[in-house]
C-alpha cells in the first residue's frame, strides 16, 4: 500500500476523515490517579485539541476546550473548587458538563451565564481509567466499549507517550516476527523457563501465520512447531480504531489491552491494561533460569504539566535511547536496549515522526501489517460516506482475547484452536448497563 493511500489514516486533526472516525468511539484520557478532587488541572492532549480535566468536589471528571469562552484564557490556569474550574481572568466558573455557573465580574441583572457554555465533553470512569467521548453528538454517546482488560476490577493500567505518529507505533503491536529478535534474540531456549510464552519465540524465530478479518477489525495467530512436538499459538488482534492485544501473555488466564490513543500526528500516549489470575506479562515478570530478571525496568521522567509532559521515558533520541553498544557487541542484550518497551520505543520513534510507507517492502510476514491498513481505510471510506456507519458496537470487542498457548494436535486449524481455548478461558464479563 503506497503513503498516499495511507496518508489519510495518519492525520487524525478534527476535520479529517481518520479524525472525525475516532471521534465516533470512546478514548481513553487519563489514569484515574492522575485527578484529584478539587486537584489540580490536568493538560490533555487528544487529537490534536488542546483540553483540561479536572475532578470536581464530588468526583465528576470534566474534560472541557482549555479555553475559556469568554476571552480564552486558559482554564488551566483555573481554581478547581466548589464543583467547578474558575477562570482566573474574570471568575466565570463552569461545571464539569460545561454550564457556566458563576459570572461575578458582571451585575446581576446583566448577567446571561445560562448562555454560555464551554466546549465540554462527556466523560466515564471505570477500573482506574477515565474515558472522553469527542463525538458530535454528545448526548447520545456509544456505551463504553467491552474491553475485557477494563472489566477486571484490579486491572493494572501504565502509560507510556511515543513520539511519533500512532499508526506506525501501533504497527509495532502486531508484528510478532519481530520478537525473535528485537526483543529475546540474545536468548536460547535453555535460558527461559520450560513453560515461557516466549520459549516458542526463541525456538524458532521465523513464524508462519493465519490472518483474518474479525468483527472488531482483525486478528492473526502465528504459529510455531513447539519442541516438544505440540503446535505454539500466538494469537493477537487489532480492534478498531487504535486497540490491540498482543500475544506474549497467557491466553487462558490473563487479559491485555493497548490504547494507541493520538495526541496529535506525531504524539502518541500508550495506555496499556492487563489484568487476570497470573502472575503478569512475561516481559515484566519473567526471570531466566539462573534467577536474574529478563529485562530492566523502564525509567521515566516525572510527569510535568506541559501538553506532551506526561509518561515520558528517560531515554529517547537525544542519547540514542540508551543503547549501550558493548551490551549488543556480546550479546547481553540483542539491541543493547535493556527493557522491552524501550527497545519498541526506539525501532519506531527512529522511523521519524511520520513514516514514508512507499518507502518500504512488505514481508509476508506483515501480513497483519497489510490487513490492518486495508481494513482502516475501508472502514473510513464507508464513514465519510455515511456517518452512521461504526464498524463494531460495544458488545463486538468481547469476542477478542490474545495470548500463547499450545495445541497437541498441529493439524488443527487456527479457528477451531482459538475457539476452543476462548471457551475454556477465564472471562471477566462486563456488568449490566444500569437501568434508566
Amino acid at each position: 500500500m503506497s503513503n498516499s493511500s495511507t496518508d489519510e489514516l495518519l492525520r487524525v486533526s478534527a476535520g479529517t476523515p481518520m479524525g472525525n472516525f475516532m471521534r465516533r468511539f470512546w478514548l481513553p484520557a487519563a489514569v484515574s490517579s492522575e485527578v484529584a478532587a478539587d486537584g489540580d488541572p490536568l493538560r490533555l492532549m487528544i487529537l490534536g485539541e488542546k483540553l483540561i480535566a479536572f475532578r470536581d468536589s464530588n468526583g465528576r471528571v470534566g474534560i472541557l476546550d482549555h479555553r475559556c469562552p469568554h476571552r480564552c484564557a486558559s482554564l488551566f490556569m483555573g481554581r478547581n473548587e466548589e464543583s467547578g474550574i474558575r477562570c482566573v481572568y474574570h471568575g466565570w466558573k463552569f461545571d464539569v458538563n460545561g454550564n457556566c455557573v458563576d459570572m461575578p465580574n458582571v451585575p446581576e441583572r446583566m448577567d446571561f451565564k445560562d448562555k454560555v457554555h464551554a466546549k465540554a465533553y462527556k466523560t466515564a470512569e471505570r477500573n482506574g481509567l477515565i474515558w472522553v467521548y469527542m463525538g458530535e453528538d454528545q448526548k447520545n454517546p456509544p456505551e463504553l466499549p467491552h474491553i475485557e482488560a477494563n472489566l477486571i476490577a484490579n486491572s493494572k493500567i501504565w502509560c507510556l507517550q511515543r513520539q511519533c505518529n500512532w499508526l506506525q507505533a501501533l504497527e509495532g503491536d502486531i508484528d510478532t516476527s519481530h520478537v525473535g529478535f528485537l526483543h529475546v534474540g540474545a536468548l536460547q531456549p535453555e535460558d527461559l523457563p520450560e513453560d515461557s510464552p516466549l520459549r516458542p519465540a526463541v525456538h524458532n524465530r521465523s513464524p508462519e501465520y493465519k490472518v483474518q478479518t474479525s468483527d472488531w477489525g482483525a486478528m492473526y495467530g502465528a504459529y510455531r512447531e513447539a519442541e516438544d512436538g505440540r503446535m505454539s499459538w500466538r494469537a493477537a488482534h487489532f480492534l478498531f480504531p487504535f486497540w490491540t492485544m498482543t500475544p506474549n501473555i497467557l491466553f487462558s488466564t490473563r487479559a491485555i489491552a493497548r490504547a494507541w490513543v493520538p495526541m496529535d500526528d506525531t504524539h502518541v500516549m500508550l495506555f496499556d491494561i492487563t489484568g487476570g489470575t497470573d502472575e503478569g506479562n512475561p516481559f515484566f515478570t519473567t526471570k531466566l533460569k539462573n534467577g536474574e530478571p529478563m529485562y530492566e525496568k523502564i525509567r521515566r521522567k516525572p510527569n510535568g504539566t506541559g501538553w506532551f509532559d506526561r509518561w515520558l521515558p528517560v531515554d529517547g533520541e537525544h542519547n540514542d535511547w540508551g543503547i549501550d553498544r558493548q551490551a549488543q557487541r556480546n550479546m547481553i542484550h540483542y539491541t543493547g536496549i535493556d527493557n522491552p518497551s524501550m527497545q519498541d520505543q526506539s525501532i519506531t520513534e527512529s522511523m521519524g515522526p511520520i513514516t514514508d510507507h512507499s518507502f518500504e517492502h512488505l514481508a509476508p510476514t506483515d501480513q497483519m501489517i497489510a490487513i490492518v491498513r486495508r481494513r482502516l481505510s475501508q472502514a473510513v471510506r464507508a464513514f465519510k460516506e455515511n456517518p452512521a456507519t461504526v464498524p463494531c458496537t460495544s458488545e463486538t470487542y468481547f469476542g477478542a482475547r490474545s495470548g500463547s498457548f499450545w495445541v497437541d494436535d498441529p493439524q488443527t486449524p487456527f479457528a477451531d484452536a482459538y475457539k476452543a481455548e476462548l471457551q475454556k478461558a477465564t472471562r471477566w464479563q462486563p456488568e449490566p448497563a444500569p437501568h434508566a
